[in-house]
């Protein structure tokens, strides 16, 4: 279990701080107020979907003998548009991976790429695929 402490600092801002030392501040999106001087929280999510499948994947990776060596994810983030309410809708994620990971290991880190916990706790109606880009 951790622990993250979230202590408001105004003007649509709060800073988090990690029981191991580490802080960040988040700020609200432009569309809704904030100067975004921060990531917003729900770019964080995205943020961390993103480095969840790279970890997961190099783990893995690591664990077989494989490099991933300079393997570099991107995602877009899609909110939700009016009437309905203001979420999440879609995270689409591509993953490029080296050229040299061999053929046969390819669908072995993409299973792997999609069994990250972050995706996997994602609510079911969050559109986030994952393209893999191998060069």
């Amino acid at each position: 279990m951790v622990t993250i402490s979230t202590a408001y600092a105004g003007n649509k801002k709060c800073d988090l701080s990690h029981p191991e030392g580490p802080t960040l501040r988040t700020d609200a999106p432009r569309d809704i107020g904030g100067d975004a001087s921060a990531f917003s929280p729900t770019d964080l999510v995205a943020a961390g979907l993103a480095s969840c499948i790279l970890t997961t994947i190099g783990m893995f990776a690591e664990r077989h003998g494989v490099s991933i060596a300079g393997a570099t994810a991107s995602v877009e983030k899609h909110m939700s548009t009016p009437p309905a309410p203001r979420r999440i809708a879609r995270l689409p994620v591509v993953v490029r991976l080296p050229a040299s990971i061999p053929a046969d290991f390819r669908e072995r880190l993409e299973r792997i790429g999609h069994t990250c916990p972050v995706h996997a706790s994602l609510h079911p109606e969050v559109d986030a695929p994952i393209t893999y880009i191998y060069a």
